[in-house]
């Protein structure tokens, strides 16, 4: 049984290379199209479109929860695990371990490494350390080709980098950004978060961890004021008690914040300088027309970043990769009380998440903001002060520091 990895860049686009291989238009591989399965986001994606559509559950009939409110965790083994009644002869996985907490991780890697005794495994990775141990063969996608890998670098940081561009306002900040004190979260019966102590004071560095369900997003929506289960409870957001009078916009002008899941709101003809400058204003365009000084600001990090030369391109015709770095400069450009970064490296290649951790470690000891990241996946050489753990438990999850 003969398996293979294939090592690709942000620029690539999953689709075309899964269709490529359905097509057999690689010589080095040969498949049986109708005994071929796609195991992907995509694919997922396009079962929750049916159910929605059709009213009817295909690959979560044994749930009564629909499949577009599961955590990612519990879409791919439903997936993985309906794909196996159908007997395939090959399985096509990308980026299988993205959005995935340490223990389902590990739960696919042994389930992979199980049928890779019947079933031929192909891997479209943008992470080497992603690829399993049984893989035979390891390929590069290259300008429309396959090419052998010859392994390099993948976890070499960056020996140094630019200096930060510091901010053009520099406000007052208080002594605690955020206290939760004794915070408890329910949603009817079931108990999400249980008696939350945690302060996060300025110039800190925090990483945000906990498996998939365990409350990692209602925590945040409730610094970012998107949650109202905030209200009524001890719980203080940049000097003020929270209901005291304070609107969500307040909340957010303190805060910057960048997830994947941002990068598609940005659909428009935004220049890399307009969308840098827009992260000044906290909005989703520029609709006023920049100073100088705003504009010397993003050329600052359009320099920092490699990119001084594109600052008139379109922010739509980047590889994600391109849009990661920007989104993130957009985050940190106003040098907010508060920088969360959710989830920021998914989907990353190995040079970029490289050059990532290089600029966040850089951000934190030359600004005063603390940073808040969240992550499944630990990244080689990125150095947080602070860990804050979520553990689940029938009560809700309580939080340990470290």
């Amino acid at each position: 049984m003969e398996h293979t990895a294939i090592l690709i860049d942000n620029s690539v686009n999953t689709n075309k290379l899964a269709n490529g291989l359905l097509n057999n238009v690689f010589k080095e591989i040969y498949l049986k199209p109708h005994n071929t399965l796609l195991f992907s986001t995509q694919t997922i994606d396009h079962y929750i479109d049916l159910e929605e559509r059709l009213e009817q559950k295909i690959i979560n009939k044994s749930s009564a929860q629909p499949l577009k409110t599961m955590s990612s965790g519990e879409r791919k083994k439903l997936l993985l695990e309906y794909q196996l009644t159908h007997n395939p002869e090959t399985m096509i996985l990308v980026n299988p371990y993205d959005n995935l907490d340490a223990a389902t991780q590990r739960y696919l890697k042994d389930k992979l490494t199980q049928i890779s005794t019947k079933i031929s495994i192909i891997e479209i990775l943008t992470r080497f350390k992603d690829a399993s141990t049984f893989i035979d063969q390891h390929y590069n996608y290259i300008d429309g080709k396959l090419v052998p890998f010859v392994k390099g670098d993948q976890n070499k940081l960056p020996l140094s980098i630019a200096p930060i561009p510091q901010p053009i306002d520099k406000p007052a900040l208080p002594k605690e950004l955020v206290i939760f004190n004794e915070v408890s979260v329910s949603y009817g019966s079931k108990k999400v978060l249980n008696n939350i102590c945690w302060e996060i004071k300025p110039n800190t560095f925090w990483q945000l961890i906990g498996p998939n369900g365990s409350g990692k997003s209602t925590l945040l929506n409730m610094i970012t004021g998107d949650n109202p289960m905030g209200y009524g409870q001890d719980l203080c957001l940049f000097g003020a008690k929270k209901g005291s009078g304070e609107s969500v916009w307040d909340i957010k002008k303190k805060i910057g914040y960048f997830s994947p899941h941002m990068v598609d709101k940005f659909a428009g003809y935004h220049s890399l300088e307009h969308m840098l400058i827009s992260g000044i204003h906290d909005s989703v365009g520029l609709y006023t027309i920049p100073t100088v000084m705003q504009k010397n600001q993003a050329k600052k990090w359009l320099h920092l970043l490699g990119m001084e030369h594109r600052a008139q391109e379109h922010f739509r015709n980047l590889s994600n990769g391109d849009k990661r770095l920007i989104m993130t400069a957009r985050a940190m450009i106003k040098h907010p009380p508060l920088l969360i970064l959710d989830e920021p490296t998914v989907g990353l290649d190995d040079s970029s998440a490289n050059f990532f951790v290089a600029l966040v470690n850089a951000y934190s000891k030359q600004s005063k903001s603390a940073i808040l990241y969240v992550n499944h996946r630990p990244e080689l050489g990125l150095e947080p002060q602070f860990t804050y753990e979520l553990l689940p438990s029938n009560q809700g999850s309580h939080g340990v520091e470290s």
